[in-house]
């Protein structure tokens, strides 16, 4: 592995770094509940598939975000929780639960318009 050093242009590009993507901030809210087996996340987020939520975990693991713990069991038991450093995400996660609350049938509505724009246009190039 090679030593690469992090630069960001600004803090928002380091928390997005850690946090962007369609998945880590709900498994990260998830999270903030309980800790969770992978099988209750994938549970949660029947969208998301298998291979998808071992990555996000994973690379959540290596920023230091998630705890991954090992149950000497049989069968294994695996379980995720937020490590301290992932548990000062939360007024992040909280607020974008808020505006998301606030905001998510505007997001809908624009989105269906667009879709419908979209699928006008291409009838009409069809023609």
């Amino acid at each position: 592995m090679r030593n690469e050093v992090y630069q960001y242009g600004c803090p928002v590009e380091a928390t997005l770094d850690v946090i962007g993507g369609k998945w880590k901030g709900v498994i990260l809210y998830k999270l903030l509940e309980q800790p969770r087996r992978f099988s209750e996340l994938k549970r949660e987020l029947p969208t998301i598939t298998q291979r998808m939520l071992t990555l996000q975990l994973r690379e959540l693991e290596e920023d230091g975000i998630v705890h991954r713990e090992i149950y000497k069991e049989i069968p294994p038991r695996v379980e995720y929780s937020l490590t301290d450093f992932g548990k000062t995400l939360k007024p992040i996660l909280l607020a974008m639960l808020t505006w998301g609350d606030q905001y998510t049938n505007q997001i809908i509505t624009r989105k269906s318009a667009q879709a419908t724009t979209s699928a006008s246009i291409a009838e009409s190039a069809r023609r």
